[in-house]
C-alpha cells in the first residue's frame, strides 16, 4: 500500500512565510531591545533560526536564540533549555515549533517559562492544524489547515523542503 502525500507548501512558500512571521513579530515587539526566540527541537529550532535571521535583517532587535529539548511523547518532566531560564527574565519570549497539532508540546514548553517574570510570552508555528486538546493558540502562524485526524502534517527542511499532508 503506497502512502499518499500532498505538498502543501514548497521551499519558496516557507521562505515567504518566515519573512511574514518575522515582520509580524517585529510589529509587536518593535519597542523591545531584546527578544528571546525559543525553538522546540528539531524542526522548531530550524524555523526559529530562520525567523531570527530575518528579524536581525529587518530590525534592530537583539535576538537571543534558545533551543528547547523535550520528549514529545512524555514532555512533562523532560524539558531542557540550551540557555539558563533566567536569560528570559523581564524579556519577551516567542516559543517556535513547526506544527501545532494537539497543543501538548507547545503547552508544556510554554509552561516551563511561567516560573519567572516575563514581559510577554507568545507562540509561533508554521502550520496550525486546529486539533487542539489543550488551551493554547499560535500567536503567529504560517498557515491553518483543516485536516482529518487520520491525516498527518510533515514539515521537511533541507533537500525535499516543504510541508506535506500524508494519509
Amino acid at each position: 500500500m503506497s502512502e499518499k502525500k500532498n505538498k502543501i507548501m514548497d521551499a519558496n512558500d516557507i521562505r515567504k512565510t518566515v519573512i511574514r512571521i518575522a515582520y509580524q513579530i517585529y510589529e509587536t515587539h518593535f519597542e523591545d531591545r531584546q527578544l528571546i526566540l525559543a525553538g522546540i527541537s528539531h524542526n522548531g529550532v530550524i524555523l526559529a533560526k530562520r525567523i531570527s535571521e530575518e528579524l536581525e535583517r529587518i530590525s534592530g532587535i537583539e535576538v537571543i536564540f534558545m533551543e528547547i529539548s523535550l520528549d514529545k511523547k512524555s514532555p512533562i518532566n523532560s524539558i531542557v533549555l540550551s540557555k539558563k531560564l533566567e536569560v528570559c527574565e523581564k524579556n519577551s519570549v516567542v516559543v517556535v515549533d513547526d506544527v501545532l497539532n494537539t497543543g501538548s508540546t507547545l503547552i508544556y514548553a510554554v509552561t516551563h517559562f511561567l516560573s519567572i517574570k516575563l514581559k510577554k510570552l507568545q507562540t509561533a508555528v508554521l502550520v496550525n492544524r486546529n486539533h487542539k486538546n489543550f488551551p493554547i493558540k499560535a500567536d503567529y502562524k504560517g498557515i491553518s489547515l483543516s485536516t482529518s485526524i487520520k491525516e498527518h502534517v510533515v514539515v521537511e527542511f533541507g533537500d525535499n523542503e516543504g510541508v506535506y499532508l500524508r494519509e
